[in-house]
């Protein structure tokens, strides 16, 4: 089949080689430090998340999933980052009016950044029984207390999109300043992977929120969604190239780069396929437990390939090594979870 292209993302050639120049430093200091994502700004891939009228280009579904994943082979730290702002910037664009007037035109030309907080609502803390944040009414307005567990580069932007339960036992979204009275946010989570990324637990005690936006569509938030996977296929493309280069001196990794090359080639042709023309929830998380096996596989393949020089710290294989565990617990649904850990006893 045909991969769709993505249209008008100005300059993504030169962009995706910009965030690989950059990936050392945007590892250790995150994207917004580095340059990386004045960089996504400048090549317009920011604006092409928003609507049209409201100041972006906004590219199709499969032009955005087709970007993430070359932004992901570059520097997965940035794509992560990425991929967060966009999700503030769906739920943003999905609310009343006057707050997408206010709100998208400056985070499509990146003047302002914002990121999300709502693993609470989906996968984090839920055992516990009780909401780990919780929205209650104040008059005319909302108070926020407990807290955000996982908030990629909450020390680096202006808002943080959250949502929290409520006392009627529903769930809103709400718009934070990250400098509102009552909140606070910890130092970076040190991580196995991509502690570049910025992570930290946020705590709100008593915190106003600036906007309060609609409930979460029917159904709740949905995890494993597409652009995890994109992330994931454009980890494996760099191991896959790892591989790829280290087989031009040894004739006897020839076969697997191929094997690997052609395996990626066809999860990559399924979530084309899945972002232009839409995926039932069981084939979605087929195709995110595939993937999840697949850049894990290729990191290692490409650790072995490169012997003892990609097992020192700061090799680049390490890292791609590193990050592929990501993907084992990043927004995985139970299904995805179950799938590979099945894979992994099958015998």
């Amino acid at each position: 089949m045909n991969t769709p292209s993505f249209p008008a993302i100005h300059e993504i050639d030169g962009l995706t080689w910009s965030l690989a120049d950059l990936a050392v430093r945007t590892s250790a200091e995150g994207p917004w430090r580095s340059g990386a994502f004045a960089a996504l700004a400048h090549s317009g891939l920011l604006a092409a998340f928003i609507p049209a009228e409201r100041g972006g280009t906004a590219a199709a579904e499969a032009g955005l999933v087709a970007a993430l994943v070359e932004v992901a082979e570059r520097c997965l730290t940035t794509a992560l980052a990425l991929t967060q702002w966009a999700a503030a910037v769906r739920i943003i664009a999905a609310g009343p009016t006057d707050v997408q007037k206010e709100l998208l035109p400056p985070l499509a030309r990146g003047d302002t950044l914002t990121t999300v907080g709502i693993s609470q609502l989906t996968t984090s803390r839920r055992h516990l029984g009780r909401p780990a944040l919780a929205a209650t009414r104040d008059g005319e307005a909302w108070r926020l207390d407990g807290i955000c567990p996982w908030v990629t580069g909450a020390d680096s932007t202006q808002t943080i999109v959250t949502g929290a339960a409520t006392d009627d036992g529903g769930q809103m979204f709400f718009i934070v300043p990250t400098d509102a009275p009552g909140l606070s946010i910890d130092p970076p989570l040190q991580m196995l992977g991509l502690t570049g990324s910025r992570t930290s637990v946020v705590r709100f005690a008593g915190v106003r929120p600036s906007h309060a936006l609609p409930p979460p569509a029917s159904g709740g938030v949905r995890t494993g969604g597409l652009s995890t996977t994109a992330l994931a296929v454009g980890s494996t493309r760099a191991s896959v190239g790892v591989i790829a280069r280290e087989a031009q001196a040894r004739v006897g990794l020839g076969p697997v780069a191929a094997d690997f090359t052609a395996e990626i080639a066809a999860v990559e042709s399924r979530l084309m396929t899945a972002a232009a023309s839409g995926i039932e929830p069981a084939d979605r998380d087929r195709l995110r437990a595939d993937s999840n096996g697949l850049v894990v596989r290729a990191a290692q393949a490409a650790l072995t390939a490169t012997k003892g020089a990609g097992y020192v710290t700061g090799h680049p294989v390490e890292r791609l090594v590193r990050e592929s565990l990501f993907f084992l617990v990043w927004s995985c649904p139970q299904a995805v979870t179950d799938a590979f850990l099945c894979d992994l006893t099958a015998g």
